[in-house]
């Protein structure tokens, strides 16, 4: 589904237009990104949490080469769905 479908098919469901789905989606990524950019948790409840985790500087090896080269520390974002979304997955999609 890529976004056209699925803004197409928010508003359908909510009864907004098309361009008042597209905005309500924007301001709730922006709003996502801001709490993220503040190190801070979103959980979705019935859906999951997204959260910036810290991985640490590690050494890595080149296969090819063998070469080893320090792996500087990052952020990276991590999405924890709902064990209900993990049992349906994991059940092959159905309730």
């Amino acid at each position: 589904m890529n976004n056209k479908e699925f803004i197409s098919t928010l508003a359908e469901r909510l009864g907004y237009s098309a361009d008042e789905t597209q905005q309500l989606v924007d301001i709730v990524t922006q709003t996502m990104g801001d709490r993220f950019q503040d190190d801070d948790s979103v959980i979705i409840p019935n859906f999951g949490t997204f959260e910036v985790k810290k991985k640490m500087e590690r050494i890595m090896v080149n296969p090819s080469t063998g070469q080893r080269m320090l792996v500087p520390p990052k952020l990276v974002l991590n999405f924890k769905p709902n064990v209900g979304w993990k049992d349906r997955i994991k059940n092959g999609g159905g309730e």
